[in-house]
């Protein structure tokens, strides 16, 4: 009996304590606020600066920028179109903004970002293989296809480089990004060829079979079958 009294006395003293402390806890908060009010209003306001200062800088000063560039990708990407790179690059003509000129006056739009892919295929095709790599790997591609691309680009120009182990990795690399009869097969015939042409004969007929096996309705695999016949003779 009195061990039964003794546990629901420690019971009791127990749930006293815990009715005690729950005031205290709340009086250590109230007085935690009112000692560092002005420290808490100061973090509340430089946060709120920052945001107003990120949408200015987003809806304000970055959004106009951003039309201004699409406007003179148009022109640019025209001449891109006709080959003309050396113009496209360049704004060789006062009244069209060339791509080098579209990165550095709009810096941070989406269109100059764009604009540095362009300018890789433009040094590309020009035979400036350096430059190529450079703006190529500056340019962040925004989704899976243009990253496809961009891997595939940089393959390229390694290769004209004459350094075609790296291109060959590049190559393999831009063909299992993804599984389409549009880029892989593409991207694998590169591969291919480029294993064709290193001496690499064992890798090419792997290579041409899985074209010739998986891709049979493109054009890839129409170019297999002939590398097959001639290598498996």
């Amino acid at each position: 009996m009195s061990q039964k009294k003794s546990n629901k006395s420690k019971t009791d003293d127990l749930v006293i304590d815990a009715v005690e402390v729950q005031p205290q806890t709340k009086f250590n908060i109230e007085s935690y606020i009112a000692h560092n009010q002005k420290t808490l209003s100061y973090i509340v306001g430089g946060l709120t600066v920052i945001a107003g200062l990120y949408f200015g800088y987003k809806y304000l000063y970055l959004a106009p920028k951003e039309k201004e560039a699409v406007t003179a990708m148009y022109k640019a990407e025209d001449l891109f179109a006709q080959d003309s790179f050396a113009v496209a690059l360049e704004n060789a003509n006062p009244e069209i903004e060339g791509f080098l000129s579209i990165i550095d006056n709009y810096s941070g739009t989406k269109a100059a970002n764009t604009a540095k892919y362009y300018a890789g295929i433009c040094y590309l095709n020009l035979g400036n293989y350096e430059e190529a790599i450079n703006y190529l790997n500056k340019y962040s591609a925004p989704d899976e296809v243009t990253d496809i691309m961009k891997t595939g680009a940089l393959g390229d120009a390694y290769a004209d480089q004459g350094d075609k182990d790296k291109a060959l990795d590049l190559y393999n690399k831009a063909a299992k990004k993804a599984d389409n009869e549009l880029t892989t097969p593409y991207y694998l015939n590169k591969a291919a060829l480029l294993s064709y042409v290193m001496g690499k004969n064992e890798d090419a007929i792997k290579i041409f079979e899985e074209i010739f096996t998986k891709y049979p309705d493109t054009a890839e695999a129409k170019e297999a079958e002939k590398y097959l016949a001639r290598l498996k003779q």
